[in-house]
């Protein structure tokens, strides 16, 4: 196969022209974010409260200077810079001992020149190479910040004030480019961080790794927060010293996983949710990556994040280039609340699609626990009316409506409707659904193909798989090859075609199964370490259009539950299914995880059935609600069952969030007690509106105790000088009082009844409001 083939792919390897250097200078802005000290090539990148600085030294080489509170502009910061020369340290040449890279705090560091720490990025060059020699050229400063050519990223369409800073360096002996971005959005306190190379060469090179971020830090005295779990136990938080050496989190399942997520954090040993340092990285991609810290021997912590490089490489031909996934790096010195706030602030503002940036999530109800793939038109009909009644806004059509498939070992990848189950069509069930005045969603799983397939039969070729090797099924299924574009435009105008017939409202995106046997048949022997960077950029592609043809459909992407929560999904799809594990108990944990990295929001989280599927659990219907209010709210069981006084509480939790949806949903969100800390038996929360006048704190014990010790609750972000009351309670409490001195809680279990009832698993629920 000719390399040229690869070219009709989804805007990869776009050719350049190679442009002369850019001005020096810009027009200065009166909230000038970015500062450039030109004699000194010092860049001191500031924020609302922050200050991020480099400088270039000798030889070209970018040095990090420093990255945290915000500092007073300056020259130059040489003591910032200091650093004693090491006898066992190669030095950069003979006449200059003193100047040794392994030493050095880098932006960007390279392999095999005298830095021993793993680098941010390797090129093999057609000699078998691996040396290179990016030294600084010129930089650029560009107000604003537009969004990378396939590729999920983030954007100014607010003119918020951000700009722009590209470093450009060169090797000139191959003729390769690199240029590094730093976008500043300064009232978030978040700086974008990515990395592009350009081969100006006669020959091709090969990427190796190529990272998005790096970052060193000066001292190694920081907790590694990662978010860690499996399916149906996504995101629990795990707090780990730094030691010696490396400690990495990292995906290798083409998806960002269950059992990572992309965000991490290193925070201050004494740092709370309320005080203390803490550094927030999180990457715009959603699949194989990196985040790693490496502490060396003298205690300098390199951070890493982006693309995996076990499972990458690019082959860079002449007048082609590599756009790396961009990374976000945010700071604050008042705790793991604040930095999850700026960064909820900073998703929605700028890189959520603005339709959806306030736009409320609407109330669902999934059919998917009430009737799994046994159903008929008359049986989906009978809950979409009760969920009518009960003010429900939507009703989802989930699996097994397509195809034959009655179970899951068929029709994945046969986007027509089963007529022995919808005999007058989807579109027709729709119309139903709508005339009922309810908005109607879909479930499809794109990536995905069975064996038992009228695609399979026609397409065969399209399967990932190695030639002449075995192919693992994953829950009975395989993975389409969305490396390819024919695929990609297939699949797309099957959905195209549904989308239209139905005048779809909602589109639940599922991906129920990791690649394995990587390998396509489009790609040449030496390019297909290039598949899993290439298949995601198909699914991008596929998003993209979708999202651009039919912009009022709301997307929900899903990964077997929370296998794919991450921003380079959010791009697309402005909320995700949490996890598949529904049991109310066990989504205190998850949720509480994602919180530190996702807003709100973006959790799809609905009330099920009990028993529990996943644990076999019984908890109380309001239990389940007051979880599930805090995300994307919605019902996931067969509601036309349910007894008169089960319907009327649902109607009653309906109305109730209808009423305070925004607030829930784009409320300032507090953590206040975790299930990660002590015994982990009390979770609370409260989100608190723009003004300061409303909130809702709720307070979750898993099992209650007898002559249980006094407890008191301690609220958070309310304006200490304004007085409020707790449900419509008689006494006023000025904000400072709620916030020091707490609130009592007594007692969950009521011993004057007759008839004893488990107050196992509760919850209660605060409403805090202004006085007038």
């Amino acid at each position: 196969m000719q390399v040229s083939a690869l070219e009709n792919t989804f805007n990869l390897d776009e050719t350049f022209p190679r442009s002369a250097h850019q001005p020096k200078h810009r027009k200065e802005s009166p909230k000038l974010a970015i500062h450039v000290d030109e004699k000194n090539q010092t860049f001191h990148l500031q924020t609302d409260h922050t200050s991020y600085i480099f400088q270039v030294l000798a030889h070209g080489i970018l040095a990090q200077v420093y990255y945290g509170k915000k500092i007073h502009v300056k020259p130059q910061y040489p003591d910032l810079l200091q650093h004693e020369m090491k006898t066992d340290t190669p030095a950069y040449s003979l006449d200059e001992p003193t100047f040794q890279k392994g030493d050095l705090k880098q932006e960007y560091a390279d392999t095999g020149t005298g830095d021993f720490r793993r680098p941010a990025y390797q090129v093999s060059q057609a000699n078998g190479s691996r040396i290179t020699d990016f030294q600084y050229d010129h930089y650029e400063v560009v107000q604003g910040k537009k969004r990378l050519p396939g590729l999920p990223s983030t954007f100014d369409d607010t003119e918020d004030d951000a700009e722009t800073l590209i470093i450009h360096l060169t090797d000139q002996l191959i003729q390769l480019d690199l240029e590094l971005s730093y976008t500043v959005f300064p009232h978030q306190d978040v700086i974008v961080r990515s990395a592009n190379f350009k081969n100006h060469g006669v020959e091709p090179v090969t990427l190796e790794a190529a990272l998005s971020a790096q970052l060193d830090l000066p001292d190694k005295h920081y907790d590694l927060i990662q978010f860690s779990g499996t399916w149906a136990r996504e995101r629990h938080l795990i707090r780990t010293p730094l030691r010696s050496g490396i400690q990495a989190l990292d995906s290798v399942r083409t998806t960002s996983s269950p059992q990572q997520n992309p965000f991490m954090m290193l925070a201050r040993p004494n740092t709370t949710d309320d005080a203390g340092d803490v550094f927030g990285f999180n990457l715009i991609y959603s699949g194989d990556f990196l985040d790693q810290v490496e502490v060396d021997q003298w205690d300098v912590s390199r951070v890493l994040v982006g693309i995996n490089p076990s499972e990458f490489e690019w082959q860079l031909a002449p007048d082609k280039e590599f756009q790396t996934p961009e990374a976000i790096l945010s700071y604050t010195a008042d705790g793991m609340n604040q930095l999850s706030q700026q960064l909820a602030d900073f998703y929605g503002k700028h890189l959520v699609d603005p339709k959806y940036r306030r736009m409320e999530r609407p109330i669902l109800v999934n059919n998917w626990e009430a009737t799994y793939f046994d159903f008929d038109e008359p049986k989906l009909l009978t809950i979409a009316k009760q969920a009518k009644k009960l003010g429900i806004e939507m009703f989802v059509l989930d699996d097994g409506w397509f195809g034959h498939r009655d179970d899951d070992h068929t029709s994945l990848g046969d986007w027509f409707v089963d007529q022995k189950k919808l005999p007058d069509g989807i579109g027709a069930f729709a119309g139903e659904v709508h005339n009922l005045g309810l908005e109607f969603g879909l479930w499809f799983e794109p990536e995905m193909i069975s064996i038992d397939s009228e695609l399979y039969q026609k397409h065969p070729e399209w399967l990932i798989h190695a030639p002449k090797r075995r192919a693992t099924p994953g829950r009975n299924q395989y993975v389409l090859d969305f490396s390819r574009p024919e695929v990609v435009d297939y699949i797309y105008e099957m959905m195209s075609q549904v989308i239209e017939d139905t005048k779809l409202d909602y589109i639940k995106w599922d991906m129920n199964r990791y690649i394995t046997e990587m390998f396509s048949a489009n790609l040449p022997a030496d390019r297909q370490l290039e598949m899993p960077h290439r298949y995601i950029l198909g699914v991008y592609n596929l998003y993209e259009r979708l999202t651009k043809a039919y912009p009022d459909v709301l997307f929900e992407s899903c990964a077997s539950g929370g296998g794919r929560f991450d921003l380079g999904m959010m791009y697309y799809a402005p909320q995700a299914w949490t996890s598949d594990d529904t049991d109310a108990v066990e989504r205190l944990k998850i949720q509480f995880g994602t919180s530190y990295g996702y807003p709100q929001s973006m959790m799809g989280a609905h009330v099920s059935a009990v028993p529990n599927e996943q644990t076999g659990r019984i908890t109380s219907l309001e239990t389940r609600a007051n979880v599930a209010f805090y995300g994307a709210f919605g019902y996931e069981l067969d509601i036309s069952k349910m007894s008169d006084e089960e319907a009327e509480q649902v109607k009653e939790q309906v109305a109730f969030y209808k009423q305070h949806r925004a607030l829930y949903q784009f409320g300032k969100l507090y953590r206040l007690d975790s299930p990660f800390d002590g015994d982990g038996n009390v979770m609370s929360w409260v989100v608190v509106d723009d003004q300061q006048d409303h909130a809702i704190a709720t307070r979750y014990q898993l099992l209650n105790h007898p002559n249980a010790p006094y407890d008191r609750l301690y609220l958070r972000g309310l304006n200490p000088d304004k007085q409020y009351r707790i449900n419509d309670s008689e006494e006023t409490y000025y904000g400072d009082e709620l916030m020091n001195a707490g609130i009592f809680v007594g007692s969950e279990f009521d011993d004057s009844v007759t008839v004893k009832q488990s107050a196992d698993f509760s919850s209660r629920r605060f409403m805090i409001n202004v006085v007038k």
